[in-house]
């Protein structure tokens, strides 16, 4: 599409960067990934394909001494492309109301569940695990699709 930009949403790696996620992400201008890094190294990789954006998730602990990825936060507000993006890793400790403060979209992790919905014009984006495989869920990732400062997302199987 012209005129758009594509966003790579990743979250829950647990210190496992596959493989079949370096190809999904091909051509996007940045990565968000929403907690549960597990390895700062992850984050340096994908920061070979585009700009990062990151928050710790629960697993992450204390990220003072991750070098250049020190100091992640809990929570992110990025505007990309007209689009203000609220991140969170847990959707339970969402702290505001989206709608409200002119949110459109809001990036979670934690429960390993790929989905995308819409609330109150909102889009709610979980892109699932790319990390080690749990509950016998796929393993997934998300592009995020921003043209005229409206999301489209869809959810990537890497594997089934």
């Amino acid at each position: 599409m012209r005129n758009s930009t594509l966003i790579g949403v990743v979250s829950d790696t647990h210190g496992l960067l596959r493989p079949e996620l370096l190809p999904a992400l091909a051509g996007v201008s940045h990565i968000l990934h929403a907690g549960d890094v597990g390895d700062p190294e992850i984050l340096t990789e994908l920061a070979r394909i585009a700009p990062v954006t990151a928050i710790c998730g629960n697993i992450d602990g204390d990220t003072r001494a991750w070098g250049r990825w020190s100091g992640l936060a809990a929570t992110e507000m990025i505007e990309l492309a007209g689009c203000l993006i609220y991140m969170v890793h847990a959707l339970q400790d969402l702290d505001l109301h989206p709608k409200a403060a002119g949110i459109g979209v809001v990036i979670s992790g934690h429960s390993h569940q790929a989905s995308v919905e819409r609330r109150q014009g909102v889009l709610y984006l979980n892109p699932g695990s790319a990390g080690p495989r749990r509950f016998h869920l796929g393993i997934t990732c998300a592009r995020l699709r921003i043209q005229r400062a409206q999301p489209e997302a869809e959810i990537m199987t890497l594997i089934q």
